[in-house]
């Protein structure tokens, strides 16, 4: 079957590998210290998943996200959940994201992941005719609740499967994410895990 036209939550492969995802919708505290987390701790493959209101008051934070390699997908414009409008205002609302993060970083995303993960048949149908795979998650790390750093680890590298993709935040929400990220690095490496861009886990999705 088409990636485009199916939420993926998760791939299946016999390489122990993971995807790290993080979303932004707002705030210009917190992406900073995840960025230089995931260098300091040598990791070179993520996924942001950017609002594209957070991009239009923020573009050089985006640019920076693509300056340090970082694979960046649509988080949309509005923060509003897609299967409660019509297919008009979701193509407008994607299209809206596409070119303004198009215009700040110079990515044309094929990767989305709807407001609030809220999505269906639909939903996931018309983003596939726009050139988009919609991207769900596998493991939640709750970390925009602030439960606490060890939760967060521990709900981030417990009972981890090849294949995976984590959901993490990068959003001021997330006061502890931060924080969290070092030790879930190295206990997923302990663990044997590499870590991918969603778009690599789709490519041996298809093979």
């Amino acid at each position: 079957m088409n990636p485009r036209f199916e939420a993926i939550y998760r791939v299946n492969t016999s390489k122990k590998c993971i995807a790290l995802t993080f979303d932004i919708g707002w705030g210009g505290k917190v992406p900073i210290p995840v960025l230089e987390a995931l260098s300091a701790n040598k990791v070179k493959k993520a996924t942001f998943f950017l609002s594209s209101t957070w991009v239009s008051a923020r573009p050089l934070l985006a640019r920076k996200i693509k300056h340090y390699g970082y694979e960046i997908g649509s988080h949309g414009y509005r923060h509003e959940n897609y299967t409660e409008h019509n297919n008009r205002w979701i193509t407008s609302e994607v299209k809206v994201a596409e070119k303004t993060i198009r215009k700040a970083t110079g990515v044309t995303c094929k990767l989305i992941r709807t407001p609030n993960g809220d999505m269906n048949q639909r939903v996931i149908q018309l983003l596939g005719s726009l050139g988009y795979s919609t991207i769900h998650w596998s493991k939640d790390s709750m970390d925009w609740t602030n439960p606490g750093v060890r939760t967060i680890i521990r709900n981030s590298t417990t009972g981890v499967q090849n294949g995976e993709i984590l959901l993490l935040h990068a959003s001021d929400s997330a006061r502890q994410t931060a924080r969290a990220l070092p030790f879930i690095i190295r206990k997923l490496r302990a663990q044997g895990f590499t870590f991918v861009t969603v778009s690599e886990l789709l490519r041996m999705r298809s093979k």
